[in-house]
């Protein structure tokens, strides 16, 4: 049953929301009857986001580099000083590096880190003291199949996406006592700009990840983000889509030691095509 009319009137922040997920969350929670701040580092990007959304709700654009924990804080500073509470936090921002892990510098590490996960944390230091205090309020994370599943030649990715499951599925253990939700969100490879960044050498993202993932077609970013919010309205733990990445997720926990050598055997293929 789609719930998401529940979402009428709620406040939300969106991170990362200038293009691909995020900007398709706004769009989604405009249309739902949100109030949301959409942030991103690209403000012009945000901006032109909220100013096609359409719906019951009202989005406005704020600049916001999630690596900045006091960003993060005034964001939902002023958000609460508005509307006096916060309902959802998506904390959404995050980049990608595709090769071979020796080749990444300390630099590319720390980048990563400091988006994918201390990112998120500053999102949840910051939003889930609030919603403790209202007695309500569901927190979403966007980690990937790459948090629930390992591959090599995105080593630093993978690594990221898992400290993101554990953090939410911790957390929501934690939560529920508050009348806190909180919801990981682990799609497969999403039709999204990230698809074709942060390659290193000659390897190259969209082929790789479709591929790696056992998928034809990237998922519509639209349509995951309608799954998020029918995932939040119902307080489930993860979204996990397309429906091929469930079924690779169930085998791989039946048959781990079979998905490592699979993942292995395709790193292989992968370095031959890339020579």
């Amino acid at each position: 049953m789609n719930r998401t009319h529940d979402l009428i009137g709620q406040t939300a922040i969106v991170t990362g929301g200038a293009s691909g997920i995020g900007a398709a969350l706004t769009r989604a929670l405009v249309a739902a009857g949100v109030h949301v701040t959409c942030t991103d580092v690209d403000l012009a990007g945000a901006e032109a986001v909220t100013a096609a959304a359409r719906g019951r709700g009202s989005a406005t654009a704020r600049r916001l580099d999630v690596t900045s924990a006091a960003d993060v804080q005034q964001a939902v500073d002023a958000v609460v000083a508005e509307h006096r509470r916060l309902d959802l936090m998506f904390n959404n921002a995050g980049i990608t590096f595709l090769g071979n892990t020796e080749e990444l510098t300390l630099e590319q590490w720390n980048a990563i880190i400091d988006v994918n996960v201390r990112g998120v944390v500053h999102g949840v230091h910051a939003a889930y003291p609030q919603m403790i205090t209202q007695g309500s309020g569901h927190i979403v994370n966007t980690a990937s199949m790459g948090g629930l599943m390992a591959a090599g030649l995105m080593t630093s990715y993978v690594t990221t996406k898992h400290a993101v499951v554990g953090l939410s599925l911790a957390l929501r253990t934690e939560a529920a006592a508050h009348g806190v939700g909180v919801t990981v969100v682990c799609p497969a490879a999403v039709d999204t700009p990230i698809l074709d960044k942060g390659e290193i050498g000659s390897y190259r993202g969209r082929d790789f990840y479709l591929e790696g993932q056992g998928i034809k077609h990237p998922v519509d970013p639209a349509l995951l983000a309608q799954r998020i919010l029918e995932a939040v309205a119902a307080d489930r733990p993860f979204v996990v889509e397309p429906r091929q990445a469930r079924i690779a997720w169930r085998f791989g926990r039946l048959a781990p030691g079979l998905v490592n050598t699979m993942a292995t055997r395709f790193v292989a293929k992968q370095r031959a095509l890339s020579r």
